[in-house]
């Protein structure tokens, strides 16, 4: 099924949203940080806490493009899943991680579509982090 083409506008706004699953994925993993218990928990919150600079990198990189393209960036966060137990907060990470890499593969085809080269091979590598997120936690996941 071929793609439609969006407008400029019309990626910012959907580059919009993905900035606000992008806070998302900050509090959550902030929050999943403080919040882990266990015996895994030292392991746990390293883990988490690891993950957030990455995220914030890439709100910040979103944000400034939203700026580029003429719109205001969002300051919604997607509602974060609860979770009390550890095998709950990696299942919602992972599932976070994945439509993270759905969403910017369509955004980078979108991208490229419309001539924005670097944007597309940003939102190239951003799918890259997001992926090896996705397979860490898989990885812990799959031992649990």
């Amino acid at each position: 099924m071929p793609t439609q083409t969006l407008t400029l506008q019309e990626l910012a706004a959907r580059l919009n949203d993905a900035l606000s699953a992008e806070y998302q994925a900050v509090v959550m993993y902030t929050t999943y940080a403080a919040a882990v218990q266990g015996p895994y928990r030292p392991q746990l919150r390293a883990f988490f806490q690891a993950e957030i600079p990455d995220e914030l990198g890439h709100a910040q990189f979103l944000a400034d493009k939203v700026v580029a393209l003429g719109m205001s960036p969002s300051v919604e966060v997607r509602e974060v899943p609860q979770a009390s137990d550890p095998v709950e907060m990696l299942r919602n990470v992972r599932d976070a991680e994945q439509e993270a890499i759905r969403t910017y593969k369509r955004l980078a085809e979108a991208a490229h579509e419309l001539g924005e080269q670097g944007l597309a091979t940003r939102l190239e590598t951003m799918v890259e982090d997001e992926t090896e997120h996705f397979e860490e936690t898989d990885k812990i996941l799959a031992g649990w």
